[in-house]
């Protein structure tokens, strides 16, 4: 039974531990939420790059074999400094840019990430490689990650909030959402009404989480880490703050 770390700044990388688990059942997961320090959107590179360190030594020392960076934020900033530094073998979430332009049918599409992941090189990298003869658009989701921190992921409030970012989007034309922040699915259902509401009830919401997961599989498969899909799946959540939001949406999941 393979021992996996995963991590985001809080809650919102269980929505990529849900889709990891579907298709690793019989795995060791330590789900590491470090809303004590979130959100990590606004933080520096290097405040992040720290963060990480101490995260992945953690891991390391709880015999992870390797290590989920399920947040998008975080991949941006670290991931190569983490595949540099450790031995472990390292899954980060990749931008959903190229199946989102591949499936466009306007030709236009949007992205809804932190500013964080959208001033990343590894964001703009993968949009300027595949973007050719398509708009991309990109908005901040400006109180995203705020509301499922804090549960509030329908009603009028989380509404309004999501409205502000996803009008401006759709007002442009795109037909296919990237959620590019892990906690952003778990606004899904929000995010659904709001473009139905403002009459977009065909718009496409692209969710990189089981790629990830695919990922993962992969990468444990080429580097001779054991599964056993036969053994009692286990996982541990940990939180560096306050463990109630942690509590909440893991009922969700």
């Amino acid at each position: 039974m393979a021992i996996i770390g995963i991590m985001d700044s809080g809650v919102g990388g269980l929505s990529v531990y849900r889709e990891i688990r579907k298709i690793l059942p019989g795995e060791h997961f330590i789900y590491f939420s470090d809303n004590a320090h979130c959100p990590y959107g606004e933080k520096s590179r290097e405040y992040i790059i720290d963060r990480l360190r101490h995260i992945t030594d953690y891991f390391i020392g709880r015999g992870a074999q390797a290590m989920v960076l399920a947040c998008n934020t975080a991949t941006s900033a670290a991931i190569a400094m983490l595949r540099e530094e450790y031995e472990i073998p390292f899954v980060g979430m990749e931008p959903a840019i190229k199946p989102a332009i591949s499936d466009t049918t306007s030709g236009t599409v949007g992205v809804l990430a932190t500013h964080g992941t959208l001033q990343g090189d590894k964001y703009q990298t993968t949009r300027d490689k595949y973007a050719e003869g398509v708009r991309v658009l990109e908005h901040v989701g400006e109180g995203f990650v705020e509301l499922v921190e804090s549960g509030c992921l329908e009603g009028p409030e989380a509404e309004d909030t999501v409205k502000k970012s996803l009008k401006p989007l759709l007002d442009a034309g795109a037909d296919r959402i990237v959620l590019g922040c892990t906690h952003y699915p778990f606004l899904l259902d929000t995010l659904r009404k709001v473009a139905a509401g403002l009459g977009h009830p065909d718009v496409v919401f692209i969710d990189p989480a089981p790629a990830v997961a695919r990922q993962l599989a992969a990468v444990l498969k080429e580097k001779g880490i054991g599964t056993d899909p036969l053994a009692r799946p286990e996982t541990e959540f940990i939180s560096s703050g306050d463990p109630a939001a942690l509590k909440r949406t893991i009922k969700l999941i």
